[in-house]
């Protein structure tokens, strides 16, 4: 219609139909071709929307429809609502859904003034601006009644306040995202601010945020399924423990709805929530204190709530726990069913951080899961590299095909592609530097900033201090040589955001930009402000390396590398997050992790010095290492990163991940628990309180074992009886677990061990009940084995859930 101007407004469909003018739509229309294509563009369209896909073909029960609840999500440059990966991570959620055909409503708030918008001071102090946000000029329409009127959320506050918000909707594909706002005429001053900023505020201010996010989000969503005839959901995620007041508000309608009880109501919450952590550390986690949430939970909020219950869910009741707060993860994994961390590693250190919700219960058997996040491959994918795979093909999608097949796509054309992206981004890069240069004079170096021909490697992301922005700059001389090498200079562009409110994080900013501006560097090194999804979508496809350096294990996944990676740059970063589970050697580079240094300092020494070295020694001699003109081993790699990092970092399989091994069992446990008037709810909730009343009395009374010598030999048999006190409860009520397998050096039980249930052999006597086993071995070597007992139940997701477990003395 007008690509100069779609440039010039930012990429904003709503904006660039007002901006266009009623001359050239009159041309448009006159034009037979375009016409046509809009017909065409049309259809495609509503066969995108009204036909089926993966999730429809799916077999089987599934869901009927997902609340999907974040703080933020982002989508498209155009709608800013986002501070991170978070939101990034949650708007490609909401797209690969839309594109599978799940049924999902996204949940969040509209904030007037987004984030932040980044400028860079003469000194090189981070400083933000806060422009205000027309959501008409964005896209969205107000949701309003059946007589026109616009739905107002109300929520009950202490001290007689009121808190409204009217609900905005924004179509993702086949995705409604309802964001909540408080500017709305029926709010007093003070609460028209609660929806003002992004992580805008704390205390207070931050709490009602997310009691709007979880409490209105929910009333929202009821108020939308009402209008538009959408079933209710059974399943609601939430994505991080902002949202977590949406479990207590669902336990309160069923309390005063449908007359459960406070335990029945939280086993039928339960049931059907999922609960996903994407920190890694305590101090990412929203806590409140204890005081401030007994206020608002008195204060009419929840109807028929046992307050004191309710603020006992996100305590930190474990030793060492401060009982004086309200811990927002803590919330959400006590009413959460279903929980999981978003790589490999970070579930494995979630199970560690969490563990203490579950005592007597093994780090490898606590309940979270993992599922490693990934990449809406549409949105981050460079235009050109589908018009390669359109070529090729027949197709744009990129990440379904094999690249490594030379008389497909020849080393020259994706060569070609390759530097023709990196063309774009210095390009990018020198508008951005000039137009932020407060004088508003473009000096001559400009044109030498940076340089399409030199290997180019990219930085950008938040800047907290465990992200080590500065960790580069350790050594600068030695970094200095590097960008500056007559022959084979390096060349890196770097973007990030700090806080706020994070001075520590504004220093190391602050940092980078003085070295870069340094004469004997200022054209191999650069800091472009203002990063977000528009800077991003040059940068990615742009870079030749993709480093990322953090703390190991403090980055839950990092899906800035695999952006990169699907438009064929390669990872040069510490093995953490998802790196730490997918790089195998022909993906890029790991940073080796000194584990064993003494303190910060040696650590990051060690690290830099890796970092530096790797690309001295490994990246520069690959990259520069021609035939005729093309790094042919650099881009046998990038080949093998986009074809086999193309099946995995999707969003698309994130999300058939979920709806597979999360969705799909919390709706059938949700339709469970609710069948004929919430019978099944009921009696989860009586077993659990049976056995938590019952289990401090609970114990292994004795252990017999024969058959198998200290060495075990595969086909010998184990015979084992354990003699359990069960007090009062029966032996369907618990599961009786033989552990056995090898030992390790401590004669410990391997990680790898089995377990074998016994059944019980008669009836009690003198309150003792017998469970006994004949197991034939399929071992040979060291030898070990021990016997516990834990509650049973079909609707219990992990086999410790109730945190109840004993073992044989």
């Amino acid at each position: 219609m007008d690509p100069a101007l779609w440039d010039e407004i930012g990429a904003n469909p709503a904006r660039m139909l007002g901006a266009l003018g009623q001359e050239r739509l009159d041309q448009l229309a006159q034009d037979e071709t375009f016409v046509a294509r809009v017909r065409e563009e049309d259809e495609r369209l509503t066969a995108y929307l009204e036909g089926d896909r993966w999730f429809q073909r799916l077999e089987g029960d599934k869901p009927v429809h997902i609340a999907y609840f974040s703080p933020e999500f982002g989508v498209d440059g155009s709608l800013p609502q986002y501070s991170g990966g978070l939101g990034i991570l949650a708007g490609d959620h909401l797209k690969s859904a839309s594109d599978l055909g799940v049924p999902l409503t996204g949940v969040g708030l509209f904030y007037r003034a987004g984030y932040f918008r980044q400028s860079i001071g003469d000194d090189g102090w981070q400083r933000e601006s806060y422009p205000l946000l027309d959501p008409y000029g964005l896209g969205l329409t107000l949701l309003r009644d059946r007589e026109g009127a616009p739905v107002e959320i109300a929520l009950e506050l202490p001290g007689d306040r009121r808190l409204h918000a009217r609900v905005w909707v924004a179509d993702i594909g086949r995705i409604p995202l309802l964001l909540l706002d408080s500017e709305t005429p029926s709010n007093t001053d003070e609460m028209r601010r609660v929806t003002d900023r992004l992580y805008g505020g704390g205390g207070e201010h931050r709490l009602l945020q997310e009691l709007l996010l979880g409490v209105g989000g929910v009333r929202a969503v009821r108020a939308f399924s009402e209008l538009t005839g959408r079933a209710t959901p059974d399943v609601y995620h939430t994505n991080e423990g902002h949202a977590g007041f949406q479990g207590l508000e669902r336990m309160s309608e069923l309390i005063t709805h449908d007359g459960l009880t406070f335990d029945e109501a939280l086993a039928q919450v339960r049931a059907g929530t999922v609960f996903t952590t994407h920190t890694p550390v305590p101090a990412g986690i929203d806590r409140f204190p204890r005081d401030l949430i007994a206020d608002f939970l008195t204060s009419g909020l929840f109807d028929g709530l046992d307050a004191g219950r309710a603020i006992s869910l996100g305590l930190e009741t474990w030793d060492g726990g401060d009982q004086g707060v309200f811990n927002m993860a803590v919330l959400g994994l006590h009413l959460g069913q279903h929980a999981n961390g978003v790589s490999l590693l970070h579930g494995e250190v979630s199970r560690g951080m969490f563990g203490m919700l579950w005592p007597g219960v093994d780090t490898d058997e606590v309940p979270i899961t993992s599922i490693t996040n990934g990449v809406h491959a549409p949105t981050w994918v460079h235009p050109a590299l589908k018009s390669v795979s359109e070529r090729a093909w027949g197709d744009a999608y990129t990440d379904t095909h094999d690249w490594n097949d030379r008389a497909v796509v020849s080393d020259a054309e994706l060569w070609g592609v390759r530097q023709q992206m990196k063309g774009e981004l210095v390009a990018e890069a020198r508008r951005r530097v000039a137009a932020s240069l407060s004088n508003g004079h473009t000096p001559a170096w400009i044109e030498d900033l940076l340089d399409p021909e030199v290997l180019t490697i990219g930085f950008a992301r938040r800047v907290p201090t465990y992200k080590r922005l500065t960790l580069m700059l350790r050594d600068p001389e030695r970094l200095t040589r590097l960008l500056t090498d007559t022959e084979r200079p390096v060349q890196i562009v770097i973007g990030g955001k700090s806080h706020p409110a994070d001075d520590s994080g504004k220093i190391l900013i602050q940092e980078l930009v003085r070295f870069s501006r340094d004469p004997k560097v200022r054209g191999r090194i650069v800091f472009l402000p203002d990063y977000d999804i528009t800077l991003a979508k040059d940068l990615y496809p742009g870079c030749d390396v993709w480093l990322n350096n953090p703390l190991r294990p403090l980055e839950a996944c990092g899906t800035s590398g695999m952006k990169a990676a699907l438009n064929g740059a390669l990872n040069l970063s510490i093995l953490d997050g998802w790196w730490d589970e997918w790089f195998d050697g022909e993906n890029g580079w790991a940073i080796p992790t000194a584990d064993t240094a003494s303190n910060d300092e040696e650590r990051d020494d060690a690290e830099a010095a890796a970092l530096y070295d790797l690309i001295e020694h490994q990246l520069v001699p690959k990259f520069y290492d021609r035939e005729g003109g093309i790094p042919l081993a650099w881009l046998g790699m990038v080949r093998h990163t986009m074809t086999d990092l193309g099946t995995k970092a999707t969003s698309d399989r994130m999300v058939r991940d979920y709806v597979q091994r999360l969705y799909v069992p919390a709706a059938a446990h949700d339709v469970a628990l609710r069948a004929d008037g919430f019978a099944e709810a009921r009696v989860v909730a009586a077993f659990v309180t049976r056995v938590k009343d019952a289990w401090d009395w609970v114990s292994i009374a004795s252990v017999e074992g024969s058959g198998i010598p200290q060495q075990a030999q595969a086909g010998d048999t184990l015979e084992v009886r354990a003699d359990v006190r069960l007090d009062g409860l029966s032996p369907d009520d618990v599961a009786v677990e033989l552990l056995y397998g090898r030992t390790n050096e401590d004669d410990a039980l391997a990680r790898d061990h089995s377990v074998h249930l016994l059944s019980p052999a008669g009836d009690p006597v003198d309150g003792v009940t017998a469970f006994t086993a004949s197991l034939p071995l399929s071992v040979t070597g060291t030898f070990g084995y021990t016997v516990r007992v834990r509650p049973s139940h079909a609707q219990l997701v992990s086999p410790v859930e109730l945190g109840l477990v004993t073992y044989a003395s």
